[in-house]
């Protein structure tokens, strides 16, 4: 609307002068000089002239448009979240099942069936060093390389399990949920900044490093964990849906390999002349909504044509 045209409406509401409109609808005057100035009212006071006349079609503008274009993104995010708590639950009951029957019960002690001990901090650091090994971060060897991405989700993804097992072993899973729910809410990068991933990657050694050497309580750890861990997921361009397949796709895989002699040492890793990891993340791929069976059955037939 021009300023003109507010002239002319707002006087067929009733009101005397613009000035008398802006009072009313509680605008300052400076802001009423630069609408004159450039004789171009702000949108929302078109609205409102617009429902004091009662009209029933709204005002077409543009910058409505762009504007509920922007939110979009936002809404779908939102809408996508309130699924979380359900993915959360999900995932860390998957998690609770692997251990139980890798470990065997009361592994939340710190020793597996066999009496082996479970160093789940000491898993997480040695999982970032292999997320590092994905990116050129060497200065004397291909410096101009391009970081393998997928497989970098994959590690962080690794990383996920250590990290919902440590989790496990100092709390109940309906806590668990809780802590983690409101981290899940993120909008993953689209341009991945490498220096940067490395530098936030690191951070979680150091989490778990502090921990270990009893310079950080464990509980304060778990929220800088999971603080953490989710910025790494933002910063690396992994959303938490695509963070959430690929643990059911890795979860899936990791007790495939303890069903086909992976802890016995008979596994068969390469597959043909790729790593299981490629094959399953392939086969995640190839499906839109994929069940932890419906993976299992394929990983099943990919194996058996070695």
């Amino acid at each position: 609307m021009l300023y003109e045209d507010l002239k002319i409406a707002t006087k067929s509401l009733g009101f005397y002068t613009i000035e008398d409109f802006a009072k009313y609808i509680g605008v300052t005057t400076s802001e009423v000089l630069k609408w004159e100035e450039k004789d171009e009212v702000p949108y929302t006071i078109s609205f409102i002239v617009h429902l004091l006349k009662g009209e029933e079609k709204s005002l077409e503008n543009s910058s409505l448009d762009t504007l509920i274009e922007e939110c979009l993104p936002l809404a779908t995010l939102l809408e996508e979240a309130s699924s979380f708590p359900h993915k959360l639950e999900e995932m860390f009951l998957l998690q609770k099942e692997l251990n139980d029957s890798t470990n065997g019960n009361n592994w939340e002690l710190g020793t597996n069936k066999y009496g082996k001990e479970i160093n789940w901090l000491r898993c997480i650091h040695m999982e970032v060093s292999e997320l590092i090994e994905s990116t050129p971060w060497k200065h004397w060897k291909n410096i101009n390389a391009a970081p393998d991405m997928n497989n970098i989700h994959v590690e962080l993804v690794d990383i996920w399990h250590f990290l919902m097992s440590y989790i496990l072993q100092e709390t109940n899973i309906p806590k668990a949920v809780s802590l983690v729910n409101t981290h899940c809410i993120y909008e993953a990068n689209s341009e991945v900044d490498v220096k940067l991933m490395v530098k936030e990657s690191e951070k979680l050694s150091y989490i778990a490093f502090a921990i270990q050497t009893g310079n950080m309580p464990s509980f304060s750890g778990i929220e800088r964990f999971i603080d953490q861990y989710f910025r790494c997921c933002k910063i690396s361009g992994l959303s938490f849906t695509w963070l959430q397949k690929l643990y059911i796709g890795k979860n899936c895989l990791n007790k495939f390999r303890q069903d086909n002699g992976y802890k016995e040492g008979t596994y068969i890793k390469e597959w043909n002349g790729k790593e299981d990891n490629v094959i399953m993340v392939s086969i995640l791929e190839e499906y839109e909504n994929i069940d932890f069976n419906l993976l299992y059955t394929k990983l099943t037939e990919a194996y058996s044509k070695l």
